[in-house]
């Protein structure tokens, strides 16, 4: 018998999806991304809400990824928001949809129980200015995935050369991450993570994450959480919440 939870999901035609296809492969909720990709031919879809909040005022968006992998080896991630409603500055809010940003994948299948990825980025400026950059990035960002026993590590190392940096800063920013989740039950699983990124010249960021996510199927799951910054130049909390699903079975 389902839940209550789960019958109420599959009142919407999107979210009831059969059972007897491959399962979902989660990226969110947390910052670290996993060396494995989705099974071949299914493309998944990551949607949620973000509320962030900071010195310059309240963040919010609708943030999604679209994913597909070709094999077990490689895949594709398009990744973007798709409404953000932000501070202009001026002391009114910035509104439209944010910068999108490609991402070829390959993953390295070392065994069962881990793997090791590599993730080719481009992020293209289609976010206004007020919104956005305003300028492409492009990243390079490396993945140890590792389970040890019932708890599953995604350790994440990476680098961004930025369009748009301020003078007398550096133009690559690194990025470090390491994520750990297990199981709570047949259904409820936890995440916590920390994550931070660094440039020379401009202030480090870091923060802290913990999530619960709930998995109706092996073809959905539903997650919460919040994230806090560990100092000023990070966002003082974050609250989120979303949901992985496969959209199609294209081969």
């Amino acid at each position: 018998m389902k839940t209550t939870l789960a019958a109420a999901l599959c009142l919407l035609p999107l979210f009831c999806q059969a059972e007897d296809g491959p399962p979902i492969t989660p990226y969110r909720p947390s910052v670290s991304s996993p060396a494995q990709l989705p099974a071949a031919g299914q493309l998944e879809l990551e949607l949620g809400g973000l509320s962030s909040k900071s010195d310059d005022g309240r963040r919010n968006s609708l943030p999604y990824a679209l994913k597909l992998g070709f094999n077990e080896q490689w895949g594709v991630v398009l990744v973007g928001e798709g409404f953000v409603s932000a501070p202009d500055g001026n002391g009114g809010r910035a509104r439209g949809i944010g910068d999108t940003q490609l991402v070829l994948k390959r993953a390295f299948i070392l065994s069962e129980a881990s793997a090791l990825g590599l993730e080719l980025g481009a992020k293209a400026p289609t976010a206004k200015d007020s919104i956005g950059s305003g300028r492409a990035d492009y990243s390079l960002n490396g993945i140890y995935s590792q389970d040890m026993g019932s708890v599953h590590m995604d350790a994440n190392l990476n680098a961004t050369r930025l369009g748009a940096y301020d003078a007398g800063t550096g133009r690559v920013q690194t990025g470090l991450s390491a994520s750990f989740s297990t199981p709570v039950n047949e259904r409820w699983g936890v995440t916590g993570e920390w994550s931070g990124t660094r440039r020379s010249g401009a202030a480090s960021t870091a923060q802290v994450l913990v999530a619960m996510s709930y998995s109706p199927s092996k073809r959905l799951t539903v997650d919460f959480g919040a994230a806090h910054g560990m100092n000023r130049a990070s966002p003082d909390w974050a609250f989120f919440s979303g949901v992985v699903l496969p959209l199609a079975q294209l081969w």
